[in-house]
């Protein structure tokens, strides 16, 4: 059984950080600092990306994502998704789990990195209303919309799989302003009405729509190439995400909850079983946050010495 739960944790490991031999390096790096950083022990943030629901919000921002064309764009024109999909995912954990847990210098850091290489992603798309148009990653619209996707996911996911919220549901929004602005994203939501009302503009103003390169991206979601021992447990979270969509993104999307005939399935309730067990298998708690921990009692016993 042990041997089962060490390979799991390998394929878990080598999934979510492209390394397979314990935490990389950037995470123990968190160690050092200055500062307790932009949220620290009791946020909301640390409360919402401490969760192994985290997983699942993160296909579910995915998802959202692709229905703004100028967002996928970039995505499909300039990643390697479908060559490196987990290299991808490896760079994208990194950026939020620096942000969340390290100290506010790192956190900076970290997305000033992330800006300079989303200035080499530019090109055009058609845009809802069959306008072509000029795109780089760091335009203000497509900066937001991802934004949204990625707070409205997490919270989401949180607030039916994780712990209670400190604050709530707009301490998480505020507080995740934050990262926004970091990314340069022009007066980001700082409660959940702003957040809801941000997203609905979207809808309403005809800004997202569905095409063939959205259906391509939407399947290789559905089924990434994972290790054949994660894949049972990937779809479980793959069809919790799906239950957990706006019901009109979703319909967008081509996605239905399932179901037989008119009778859905639990879905929500097998993925958190599975959340369950890769906490069983991980651990509760991120080695970011462990790192971050160690960080802040540092910091304490220097504050607490007396001066020579």
């Amino acid at each position: 059984m042990s041997f089962v739960t060490d390979a799991l944790r390998t394929r878990l490991q080598a999934t979510f950080t492209g390394n397979d031999q314990g935490s990389p390096a950037w995470v123990h790096e968190l160690e050092r600092g200055d500062d307790a950083g932009f949220f620290g022990p009791g946020s909301a943030t640390w409360s919402v990306h401490g969760g192994n629901q985290t997983i699942l919000a993160g296909v579910r921002a995915l998802l959202v994502q692709a229905l703004h064309p100028g967002a996928l764009a970039g995505v499909a024109d300039h990643s390697r998704y479908r060559e490196d999909p987990f290299g991808r995912l490896a760079g994208t954990i990194r950026w939020i789990y620096t942000v969340s847990h390290g100290d506010t210098a790192t956190a900076r850091g970290a997305s000033e990195w992330v800006l300079r290489l989303h200035e080499k992603v530019r090109g055009q798309y058609v845009d809802g209303h069959g306008v072509t148009r000029d795109y780089t990653a760091n335009d203000p619209d497509l900066a937001r919309w991802v934004h949204l996707a990625f707070t409205d996911a997490f919270l989401r996911s949180a607030e039916r799989w994780g712990d209670p919220i400190p604050g709530g549901a707009d301490a998480y929004v505020r507080e995740w302003a934050t990262a926004g602005e970091l990314m340069r994203v022009e007066d980001p939501p700082r409660s959940e009405a702003e957040l809801r009302a941000q997203m609905d503009g979207y809808l309403d103003r005809g800004e997202l729509v569905v095409t063939p390169r959205t259906r391509e991206v939407v399947r290789f979601i559905r089924n990434p190439p994972l290790a054949r021992m994660l894949r049972p447990g990937y779809q479980a979270l793959f069809q919790g995400a799906v239950t957990s969509l706006d019901p009109r993104h979703r319909s967008m999307l081509g996605l239905r909850a399932p179901g037989i005939g008119p009778v859905e399935l639990p879905a929500g309730r097998v993925a958190g079983l599975v959340l369950d067990g890769i906490g069983g298998v991980l651990g509760n708690q991120t080695g970011t946050e462990r790192a971050a921990l160690a960080r802040i009692a540092r910091l304490e016993r220097e504050a607490a010495e007396p001066a020579a």
